[in-house]
């Protein structure tokens, strides 16, 4: 449900659906070919109607807001693995989304850099932003998230807030998973 439409429903409009909706891929997804304001530019153009000026008002208030607005005009090959990452998560903000996934944004960064991305994630949320976030930053998400679903085998093994999922966990395949990341200190 996505307020207050059931979006699973076959009879939902996709496209109407999908311009409400922000992603942010584990590997970026820019395209190469084009510049960080070209890349986050192209859906609030193509997708949502806004003029060129427009467009880019709002990318260089969110690169600005997020430290990259010396990058805009830089190709992503040319920024770090942190950079891409946030750009990918402006373009991701740029269309104003109801609802901002997120999968496993941390993977490919180095360790220094997800604390950076992480950061940004928090303050997102704090500012309301509704995500569903997959992740194997369980510290992270213990501390951010209001509901937590544990997936095994692509199934909802257990479902609930961090408290009952983390604290007391009711199944023994969710208790295994967490006491690796407690004996590694990453709890």
């Amino acid at each position: 449900w996505l307020d207050g439409e059931e979006i699973t429903d076959p009879r939902a409009d996709a496209d109407a659906v999908r311009r409400r909706i922000g992603v942010v891929f584990q590997a970026y997804n820019l395209f190469p070919h084009l510049t960080v304001l070209q890349n986050i530019t192209l859906a609030p153009r193509r997708v949502h109607g806004l003029s060129r000026p427009e467009a880019e008002e709002r990318a260089r208030a969110l690169l600005e807001r997020l430290g990259l607005g010396a990058k805009a005009d830089e190709y992503p090959d040319r920024l770090s693995g942190g950079q891409q990452q946030r750009a990918a998560i402006v373009r991701a903000l740029a269309v104003r989304p109801r609802l901002l996934l997120l999968d496993e944004i941390t993977a490919a960064l180095d360790p220094e850099l997800v604390g950076e991305v992480l950061g940004l994630v928090r303050e997102v949320k704090d500012e309301g932003m509704t995500m569903v976030i997959t992740t194997h930053e369980m510290a992270f998400a213990r501390e951010v998230a209001d509901q937590v679903c544990f997936l095994d085998a692509g199934v909802v093994l257990e479902r609930g807030t961090p408290e009952e999922v983390f604290g007391n966990p009711g199944q023994e395949r969710t208790r295994r998973f967490l006491r690796r990341f407690a004996e590694a200190g990453r709890l």
